[in-house]
């Protein structure tokens, strides 16, 4: 039973299992910012908090992180308004006025286990939940040293169980802000999507969500990285609880210049340490993806061209033949990190007994094509992404949330029944199964 109140300035304070939660009321929507699910100390394990009353009206609070040149180029104003801190335990909800028992949407943002922010400005999920009618919920959670480096008394994949204690908050109390707990959908692009997927097949998550959409995860980096993270540990050095965050920040810098050679899994070094809680050893992921397949459809893809974002612009060489051997190194490596692994990832959902649906994403986008994060402002529009190289050049943002508009409507169809849904042809491809 939902018990919500009407506060005399534009505020709903809704009273739940976790306690009296205060939020903002706009333009039809409900917006409760900034809710912590948990709390934790430097590399402790999340802890649930006691029952209180919560003023949800401050942003969820981002991970202290290295900046990111290639994403501070594309978007230099993604972290504004955002407060950092290490106990980043928030999650935001947009619902809806007057919901009930509506499909939830769970955002697991990307970065590279290292980076981003649930509540940047370019993740505004607004236009998705009144045109969907879903409950949208973004979740921060602990990143590079913060979250993913064991050893020395630090766990492994804190990160990871953050999102399993965010997951645990919302199914005791996310029908107090309309959603149905019974039916959860994690939606994750690049490390998020890689996360959502090994969620999949951690058996702490198991009755915590229903369905997962996977965007560009790259799921083909090394599963059994041993030796990488021996080398991230020596790199990162001694560590201590007192470090301030600046200092603990340079240690994560010499992490990852120490890592930047070693192929493929140096572009990605933090991450699940798999056999550690709450994620099975590699030896097992299988198998244990046969036991999830058959209760968790999903649906997996990729944007057409992801490498152009990581591959230098035509310009930088000479004539036509490096612009041609620049396309079939884009194609080769978006085939390899993201189009394979996912096709192999779904094959073996299906042969499990599960239901798995590949798409590719073909929205021509701006100066970068077909590239990575180009996904990202069709499903979230707003004004931080006007003007931006991801947007064709004079783009308005009601030209883009018009054309991102298929493309949420079959996100929220499949959230809604697990249903796919068919091509919209310039905007995504969907696969055949089998």
């Amino acid at each position: 039973m939902q018990v919500r109140t009407k506060l005399a300035d534009d505020s709903i304070e809704l009273r739940v299992p976790a306690g009296h939660v205060v939020a903002n009321l706009d333009g039809g929507l409900l917006h409760a910012t900034g809710i912590p699910y948990a709390s934790a100390v430097r590399w402790q394990r999340p802890v649930a908090l006691p029952a209180r009353r919560i003023v949800a009206k401050t942003k969820a609070r981002a991970c202290p992180q290295l900046p990111v040149p290639r994403l501070d180029a594309a978007l230099p104003d993604a972290f504004q308004g955002l407060q950092f801190d290490e106990n980043c335990l928030d999650l935001s909800i947009t619902a809806p006025v007057g919901a009930d028992k509506l499909p939830v949407i769970v955002w697991l943002h990307g970065g590279s286990y290292e980076s981003g922010a649930a509540d940047m400005a370019i993740f505004n999920p607004d236009a998705l939940v009144a045109e969907q009618n879903v409950v949208f919920v973004s979740v921060s959670y602990r990143l590079g040293l913060f979250g993913w480096l064991s050893g020395d008394g630090r766990p492994a994949n804190l990160g990871g169980l953050d999102v399993i204690a965010a997951l645990r908050w919302l199914a005791k109390n996310i029908a107090g802000f309309g959603g149905d707990p019974g039916n959860v959908t994690l939606l994750g692009q690049s490390s998020g999507g890689d996360l959502a997927a090994r969620l999949l097949l951690a058996p702490d998550a198991q009755g915590l969500f229903h369905r997962a959409i996977i965007q560009s995860a790259p799921l083909a980096l090394p599963l059994a990285a041993q030796r990488l993270q021996n080398a991230m540990r020596k790199a990162a050095g001694d560590l201590t609880h007192d470090m301030s965050v600046a200092t603990l920040l340079e240690h994560q810098q010499r992490v990852r210049k120490a890592v930047r050679l070693r192929g493929l899994a140096g572009q990605m070094p933090f991450g699940p340490e798999f056999g550690a809680e709450p994620f099975p050893a590699v030896h097992e992921l299988r198998d244990t993806q046969v036991a999830a397949a058959q209760r968790i459809p999903i649906m997996i893809g990729h944007v057409q061209d992801e490498a152009a974002l990581f591959v230098p612009p035509s310009h930088s060489f000479v004539g036509r033949l490096a612009d041609a051997a620049r396309r079939l190194l884009v194609a080769s490596l978006t085939s390899r990190l993201y189009g394979a692994p996912g096709r192999e990832f779904a094959w073996r959902h299906i042969a499990a007994g599960g239901q798995a649906q590949r798409f590719v994403i073909e929205w021509e986008g701006g100066a970068f094509g077909k590239a990575h994060l180009l996904d990202l402002p069709l499903l979230f529009p707003g004004p931080e992404w006007v003007g931006t190289p991801l947007l064709p050049a004079n783009m308005s943002l009601d030209e883009l949330t018009e054309a991102g508009r298929p493309l949420r409507a079959l996100w929220a169809g499949f959230a809604r029944d697990g249903q796919a849904g068919k091509d919209v042809p310039g905007i995504v491809r969907f696969a055949p199964q089998g």
